[in-house]
């Protein structure tokens, strides 16, 4: 059975409180309820944070420019003060989870740091996600690995992708689409280039 990986944006301060917004594969510890897995890629800002200050914020967003935001060079995004986490979380997140660092298993790739639960709190209904809001955080998801997928791939998984983007998107999935493909095409040599 696969391990099942929940798509959140976590956000973490410097010690000089520099702001970092960062979509990441959320694990829960024995359960949604529990304590939060992260498994941050070395060198990250998001590790290098949370191993400083000892805290993170966990957001629950369904704004997917968010997502195809922070993989395409905009993670200036709008935030309000968690005391409970010295930081900060999304002003537009439905939720937000205050977490500390309880324990960290350093790895040469990804390290595993659990995190307590200090505070949550809901700030918005969840009125479910459309099929258009699930493709743009898969397509976020090969944006950040262009360098490690081959272009036929990252293409045909686009193209798949597009049909929901097609069918169900609003203004902000087509505005967060739009940024991924333009992330896509600037990757790619131009047309007679080597």
């Amino acid at each position: 059975m696969a391990e099942l990986i929940y798509e959140a944006v976590i956000t973490t301060c410097s010690p000089a409180h520099e702001v970092h917004v960062a979509p990441m594969g959320v694990r829960y510890a024995d359960g949604p309820a529990r304590d939060v897995v992260l498994m941050p890629f070395k060198p990250s800002t998001t590790l290098r944070n949370i191993e400083s200050t000892g805290h993170a914020v966990l957001n629950l967003v369904t704004d997917v420019r968010v997502f195809a935001g922070c993989v395409t060079g905009r993670r200036n995004w709008p935030t309000v003060p968690v005391p409970e986490a010295a930081g900060v979380r999304l002003a537009s997140a439905l939720g937000h989870v205050a977490l500390a660092l309880v324990d960290l298993r350093d790895d040469e790739q990804r390290p595993v740091l659990r995190l307590k639960r200090l505070h949550e709190a809901q700030h918005a209904p969840f009125v479910g996600f459309n099929r258009a809001q699930a493709a743009v955080v898969e397509g976020a998801v090969l944006v950040s690995r262009l360098h490690l997928l081959p272009a036929d791939k990252i293409d045909s998984e686009m193209r798949y992708l597009q049909i929901a983007i097609d069918k169900t998107a609003g203004p902000v999935e087509l505005e967060a689409w739009s940024w991924l493909q333009q992330a896509i095409a600037s990757h790619r040599p131009a047309p007679g280039g080597s």
